[in-house]
């Protein structure tokens, strides 16, 4: 059982439960199994699931609530938005990055390294490279829109880095954005990040049309 924190309250333990895949697109959220498994009381989880209702994480079904999921046109659409906003983040860093976050962004790249064979743990090491770069853009305007945009992605039910071969694949083009930050050059940068955003879409329709495999 995880239990809630002053760190961690309600609406972040859930929505870290739908993140990680623990609930999935379409799983029914009810209140006392959640107020349960966090070791809280029902009025914060009731809280949580009403926020994150509306922001349409979650849908209602009749009386209950469930995880939302994301059609085809949602998905390109999302898809579009996090590569611009990515983009502006990863070119605003080359600008604004301080020598110590650039350096932390390098050994991000070669740490994951080692966790290429366990797509979870990658997803997990991913989102905190690319957290790591909107916080180096040091525009918290952009960093609020983005945060937006990746709970949103937490409604996908598998990761594109769960595709064999794209983990290496995605750790290469991590090294060429970091490369362009730490060359100071943002439109490089911000080319590089579209591109792999680009790349990451590719895999997941694939994966979703069965055209490649899963580890496993």
């Amino acid at each position: 059982m995880t239990i809630a924190t002053p760190q961690k309250d309600a609406y972040t333990l859930v929505l870290e439960a739908i993140d990680t895949g623990i609930y999935k697109p379409g799983d029914r959220l009810v209140e006392s199994d959640l107020a349960e498994r966090f070791g809280v009381s029902r009025t914060p989880i009731r809280e949580a699931l009403q926020r994150l209702e509306t922001q349409s994480l979650l849908t209602r079904d009749g009386r209950s609530l469930i995880v939302s999921s994301l059609d085809h046109n949602q998905l390109a659409e999302l898809y579009v938005v996090r590569a611009e906003l990515e983009g502006l983040a990863a070119n605003l860093a080359a600008r604004h990055a301080t020598p110590e976050e650039v350096r932390v962004l390098r050994d991000m790249v070669t740490d994951d390294h080692k966790l290429i064979e366990d797509p979870s743990a990658m997803a997990k090491a991913n989102r905190r490279f690319h957290k790591q770069i909107h916080l180096s853009s040091h525009n918290r305007f952009l960093v609020q829109q983005l945060d937006l945009v990746h709970r949103s992605m937490a409604l996908m039910a598998t990761t594109s880095l769960a595709a064999v071969g794209r983990p290496l694949d995605a750790l290469a083009e991590h090294d060429a954005i970091v490369t362009a930050i730490e060359n100071g050059d943002g439109a490089a940068a911000g080319e590089a990040l579209r591109a792999h955003i680009s790349k990451a879409f590719v895999t997941r329709l694939k994966l979703d049309s069965g055209e490649i495999e899963t580890f496993g």
